[in-house]
């Protein structure tokens, strides 16, 4: 199997307490893809661009951030923030470069070492990478982190109310919760599924139209565990230019952010 299918078959088979169990293998000649910007994954490093400064934005914005840092190049700093299904790190290593204290979570061993690795050898030292699911890790981790991000993960998950529930238990109040993911309509599995398999943008299987969900059906979720929706937008790739934009139109891909009630 080649590094791009090998990736891209890491990222439809991750495994969560929440989705089917499925035994993952990333071998580590591989590693070096992961963050290679031209590379298998270079649609997640180009997202990176849209979703760092939603995540930064949304938390100006929800009141979480010192006043001191907003205009500094470490504008997180003093926040704490969880990664969920980090991989090797492709969000979670940025967010750490902007102050804050990151942890992130996979259940995957090898780009788990992909991850610690890229970061002992860029120096990051405020990021922490640890194999778990966040049901697991909720438990002895209840309202300690100020935001939880969940970028491109709930789509693989069977339970989504036992993830999101998780998720939000582990949030303080008033803290606030990032989704990046896509929306469970035709159009989504026309273009998300059908389009982007024939093409190869993804390898066949990597995503499954019933574990998409649309954004009032996630609202919904956050709201019956105790978080407001304060944003919801939807987001648009374009494969030529290899960019990521914000658009109105929800039914493919969109953005989710919502606050902890006090």
């Amino acid at each position: 199997m080649n590094a791009r299918k090998f990736i891209f078959a890491y990222l439809s088979r991750r495994s969560f307490a929440t989705t089917d169990q499925s035994e993952v293998q990333f071998f580590n000649k591989f590693s070096s893809e992961w963050w290679d910007e031209t590379g298998p994954l270079k649609p997640l490093h180009s997202f990176n661009k849209l979703r760092i400064p939603f995540i930064r934005e949304g938390l100006i914005q929800n009141g979480s951030i010192d006043k001191n840092y907003i205009n500094t190049s470490t504008i997180l700093t003093g926040l704490k923030i969880i990664d969920v299904g980090c991989g090797g790190g492709i969000l979670s290593e940025p967010l750490a470069k902007l102050g804050a204290k990151v942890t992130g979570l996979d259940m995957t061993d090898e780009a788990l070492k992909v991850a610690k690795h890229h970061a002992k050898i860029n120096n990051v030292h405020n990021v922490a990478y640890l194999k778990s699911s966040i049901e697991d890790y909720a438990i002895e981790n209840e309202e300690k982190y100020d935001a939880v991000v969940a970028s491109e993960v709930i789509e693989h998950v069977e339970n989504k109310e036992e993830f999101i529930q998780a998720c939000v238990k582990c949030i303080k109040p008033g803290g606030a919760i990032f989704i990046t993911t896509i929306s469970k309509t035709l159009v989504a599995e026309i273009f998300a599924i059908g389009v982007a398999e024939y093409i190869g943008v993804v390898p066949k299987g990597t995503h499954e139209i019933d574990k998409f969900i649309q954004p009032h059906d996630l609202q919904r979720i956050l709201e019956k565990y105790g978080c407001q929706t304060k944003l919801i937008h939807g987001l648009r790739y374009s494969l030529l230019r290899n960019s990521w934009s914000w658009t109105t139109n929800t039914s493919i891909n969109y953005g989710l952010y919502a606050s902890k009630f006090m």
